[in-house]
């Protein structure tokens, strides 16, 4: 079964990794950021359009899946009295609108963990409500990266959205599948001269006197610099990465930091890359802090895809109940 798929504020293409690798079809990609687009390009032969808002249904092709990781945009939530009205101005908005004018069988989301709690889970409420009356089953789930055999703390919030006509009440996630793995198994070399820059030098860094010896699914935090806040730990490769981010502060800002032989040091992009399951050969951005806000943006490859097999299963199952 080969669907196509639409590819909504597609950053640097995490959906569309994991759904090319079931053999799937992008069908139609968005995203407003020059630097996404730019990069999007370089690897799929496509430039993205901009601005969803400024299409309508009809300007679409024909797909099956949409697929997208909308920013946790705040929205008037006073009860839901407008409906639909409320979201008016952000992207969840612009998801709802594409699906009541397009009725594509599935909704496949995600969004940062937060979004569970936000407003003191009303925003989530609303949420649930909304796709409930475009005419779709809401399932939701939080998932964590380091999980699924990704060395990265990274929990998301996963919402597969079934169109009610297709009569699937049930859906099940992906079962935790985690693998023996480490950060110490996806670091380049370290004689590569372009680790160099990412060297923390610092006289107050302090480090354990014990260090571990044996691999856990989960950061490992060895020491600190500074006052110890966040940005300024420092972790063990035998353990995980933590969660990559677009932005955020410290000496360790963005990717963490990690000591490496001898070295405390950041994250060079490719390792961001490899700790996102996007494959050998992927083309980065060439400024770095650009590479690193666009990966602490997207989805952990490894973990879509193993929500989408689920979702393949689930939609073969009810054609056959047809």
């Amino acid at each position: 079964m080969k669907l196509t798929f639409i590819d909504l504020f597609c950053g640097i293409g995490g959906f569309r990794q994991a759904l090319e690798k079931g053999g799937h079809k992008c069908v139609f990609s968005s995203d407003w950021d020059p630097d996404a687009q730019f990069v999007y390009k370089q690897n799929y032969g496509e430039l993205p359009q901009g601005d969803i808002s400024q299409f309508l249904g009809s300007d679409l092709p024909r797909y099956e899946v949409l697929c997208g990781g909308f920013p946790c945009q705040p929205f008037s939530i006073s009860g839901s009295q407008k409906g639909f009205g409320d979201t008016r101005g952000t992207l969840l908005h612009e998801i709802l609108r594409i699906s009541y004018e397009t009725r594509p069988q599935v909704l496949f989301l995600e969004n940062v963990r937060n979004y569970l709690s936000h407003n003191g889970g009303q925003t989530m409420r609303v949420t649930r409500n909304l796709l409930d009356e475009a005419g779709y089953e809401v399932f939701f789930k939080v998932l964590n990266a380091s999980d699924f055999g990704v060395p990265q703390k990274r929990e998301r919030l996963f919402f597969v959205c079934f169109r009610k006509d297709l009569k699937i009440t049930k859906f099940t996630f992906p079962k935790p599948c985690p693998k023996n793995v480490a950060l110490e198994d996806f670091l380049l070399p370290a004689n590569d001269p372009r680790l160099d820059e990412l060297v923390v030098k610092r006289n107050d860094l302090r480090l354990r006197d014990c260090m571990p010896e044996s691999r856990q699914n989960k950061p490992l935090r060895i020491g600190t610099v500074g006052k110890g806040g966040q940005g300024e730990r420092v972790y063990s490769t035998k353990g995980h990465a933590i969660t990559l981010s677009a932005f955020g502060g410290g000496v360790g800002a963005k990717t963490g930091m990690y000591l490496v032989g001898n070295r405390v040091r950041r994250l060079h992009p490719e390792e961001c890359r490899r700790i996102m399951g996007f494959p050998d050969g992927f083309i980065l951005h060439s400024k770095r802090n650009v590479s690193y806000k666009q990966f602490g943006n997207s989805v952990p490859v490894p973990v879509v895809f193993a929500v989408w097999t689920e979702i393949e299963l689930t939609l073969k199952m009810a054609k056959m109940r047809t």
